[in-house]
């Protein structure tokens, strides 16, 4: 009998610490007296997970969430919830939804999924990056001229949960358009892609690489961001220019966005790593000779002394100049920024960036980022030599100052079109930064766009 009864005090001991999870429900009961069995908002069904305990009601692609009505809620018998049938939910973030039958409870989460059917990028051959218009559907990739259009792959990416046909990944013949239908639930789109052939580019990417997947991962950044958002425009190495096998008829600007791990230090250093930009500067001259504009960013900012854009004197390279390796970049602590100079905060490169705290500030990176803060800039003061001022430095370069660091430094300037010549950018700011390897835990972008906002602003003012 005493066994017995020893027997039962153990199981009765087993079941209270049993019940004592920090759902304050025992696993024995876990499927019967918290259960939420069935739940719809305006008559949307939800999908009832038990083992995450969610709750996911499906919604058409466009649909207003803000006020949504429990239409449906059956729960375990004799149980209780927080929410209601028929009360009115903003469904914009997720909502906890508590379940309790006696002394025991269960928390669960609803939330809600919009049926989303879109492409978000289309890249053949793993090089070329499609520009998608999502208001008309519509995919144009640009690929260099004399390419074989009949056998290309793209990989896809797209809405998660979607099927897409054809299926990304498999070749296909885009010598004429390709419709692709992208499906989720109760969302359907389809997109028309075209590859066209390019023969006379719009602009070009420079780079050293002899093709754009060769490109460290900085420039291939930038790269892959201009062929998605520039139209007609081609990756061409300082060879392709050398060699004349890309016809310039129609080429408005051209961009060289350099890196180099550990920086570039001043007007020798350049000489010896850009061996390829030194030896095609009589094409880079010709070209902004004849009315061709440039885009010169992080260390392509030394490329104007070299091609006569500030007089005979070489020696007006950036003067203060550094940076890191990529993989071995420091993070962000929060958003790193310079300022724009004094009287140009209406210049139409920072028109539409994203505001911080200080409107005069250009807020670049967001803290988590991973940034190698690759400088090019023009330190002012006599204690330096040169450039004892502002104004002294206009006068000696030519150009015309349009954003400084914290200490005064030159990091954002342009050389205007003149005489025939052509418009020159350069943005040589550490700030400017394309490719971070890694991000830490709770990054979200914000400032970061507007990396890609100032480089946009640079083509409509450089295309003009």
């Amino acid at each position: 009998m005493k066994k017995i009864f020893n027997i039962f005090c153990a199981l009765c001991l087993a079941l209270g610490l049993w019940s004592c999870s920090s759902d304050h429900v025992s696993d024995l009961r876990l499927s019967g007296d918290c259960m939420v069995e069935a739940l719809s908002l305006d008559a949307y069904e939800g999908n009832i997970d038990l083992n995450s305990r969610s709750i996911v009601v499906r919604l058409p692609e466009v649909y207003e969430t803000s006020a949504m009505t429990v239409s449906k809620l059956t729960l375990s018998e004799g149980a209780t919830c927080n929410v209601k049938q028929g009360e009115t939910l903003d469904m914009d973030n997720a909502k906890s939804l508590i379940v309790r039958n006696g002394d025991v409870s269960l928390e669960w989460t609803l939330y809600v999924m919009h049926d989303e059917a879109r492409i978000y990028s289309f890249v053949i051959n793993d090089i070329y990056t499609g520009s998608i218009d999502e208001s008309k559907k519509t995919i144009t990739v640009y690929l260099p001229g004399g390419m074989d259009l009949s056998n290309l792959v793209p990989t896809i990416s797209y809405s998660a949960n979607a099927t897409i046909s054809p299926a990304t990944g498999v070749a296909q013949d885009f010598t004429h358009p390709v419709k692709y239908k992208v499906t989720n639930n109760s969302a359907e789109s389809e997109y028309t892609v075209t590859v066209i052939s390019i023969d006379k580019p719009y602009a070009l990417f420079l780079g050293s690489a002899p093709t754009m997947d060769d490109l460290d991962p900085e420039a291939k950044a930038a790269c892959q961001w201009m062929l998605g958002n520039v139209p007609k425009t081609l990756y061409a190495s300082f060879a392709d220019l050398r060699a004349g096998t890309i016809d310039l008829s129609e080429c408005k600007v051209m961009w060289w966005h350099f890196h180099y791990d550990g920086g570039v230090d001043g007007h020798d250093q350049f000489v010896l790593k850009a061996p390829e930009a030194m030896n095609t500067l009589n094409e880079l001259r010709s070209f902004y000779e004849n009315g061709g504009s440039f885009f010169f960013t992080r260390y392509a900012t030394n490329v104007p002394s070299f091609i006569g854009v500030t007089g005979d004197d070489e020696w007006t390279t950036p003067n203060n100049c550094w940076g890191q390796k990529e993989f071995e970049a420091e993070t962000c602590g929060g958003p790193w920024d310079f300022m724009m100079y004094n009287g140009q905060q209406s210049h139409p490169l920072w028109q539409g960036i994203i505001a911080g705290d200080d409107p005069n500030r250009v807020y670049c990176t967001d803290a988590g980022y991973h940034i190698t803060n690759s400088t090019a800039q023009y330190h002012i003061g006599a204690d330096w030599g040169g450039y004892d001022n502002h104004g002294a430095w206009e006068a000696r370069t030519g150009g015309t100052i349009l954003g400084v660091g914290g200490d005064g430094a030159v990091v954002a300037w342009e050389y205007p079109a003149h005489d025939g010549k052509g418009h020159i950018i350069c943005i040589g700011s550490g700030c400017y930064d394309w490719f971070s390897y890694t991000y830490e835990p709770g990054y979200t972008e914000k400032f970061h766009k507007n990396i890609e906002i100032i480089t946009s602003n640079a083509f409509n003012i450089l295309t003009k």
